[in-house]
């Protein structure tokens, strides 16, 4: 039977939209060829010390849609996501049940409509943790908020030598965080 899906309205926490991008000017890559890439080899992206991606399947290629992905991620929680969508420029992961998060994961790349030569790709996410415990592990401890911008920096920047050209700048971190209470902030570092 295949595992459930774990939608953020099932989670416990605060709901966090985050956003990590980095722009990449006159890259080697178009969009697709960069997709194409990191949907062939997901984990070739990842750290692996920190999130190593398994393709449930053995497939290569692109993904395809209700494929799964096994992640062993640092720390005592490992999860599983399904592939929710999938396109020539982008892809969507949804978490599993056992997950740590409780969500939707997009992987993006496009060409910015006020700079064609420059090349922005693109993860976002809107997730709230599994139960109460990963929530204060999380959010309260602090610890995995921390590995997590550190993987998805790492796979920005792995993405960025795949695709070639100047980085604009450092991966950018945003985070819109809703709080049970109806409060919302915003940060960017």
């Amino acid at each position: 039977m295949p595992t459930a899906p774990q939608p953020a309205a099932s989670g416990s926490g605060p709901l966090l939209e985050r956003r990590y991008f980095l722009d990449l000017a006159r890259p080697r890559l178009t969009p697709a060829a960069l997709m194409a890439a990191v949907q062939a080899d997901l984990g070739r992206f990842a750290p692996a010390l920190l999130a190593d991606f398994r393709r449930q399947d053995h497939a290569t290629g692109p993904l395809q849609v209700g494929e799964e992905f096994e992640i062993k991620i640092l720390g005592p929680w490992n999860g599983c996501v399904r592939v929710a969508d999938a396109g020539a420029t982008f892809f969507e992961l949804l978490t599993l049940a056992g997950h740590p998060e409780a969500g939707r994961i997009r992987f993006e790349a496009h060409w910015l409509d006020e700079r064609p030569d420059v090349l922005r790709f693109e993860i976002s996410s809107r997730a709230r943790s599994r139960d109460g415990l990963v929530a204060f592990a999380y959010d309260t401890i602090g610890g995995g908020k921390l590995m997590q911008e550190a993987t998805w920096t790492a796979f920005c920047q792995r993405v960025a030598v795949e695709a070639g050209g100047a980085a604009l700048g450092p991966v950018a971190v945003e985070t819109v965080r809703h709080a049970p209470d109806g409060t919302t902030t915003h940060t960017r570092p």
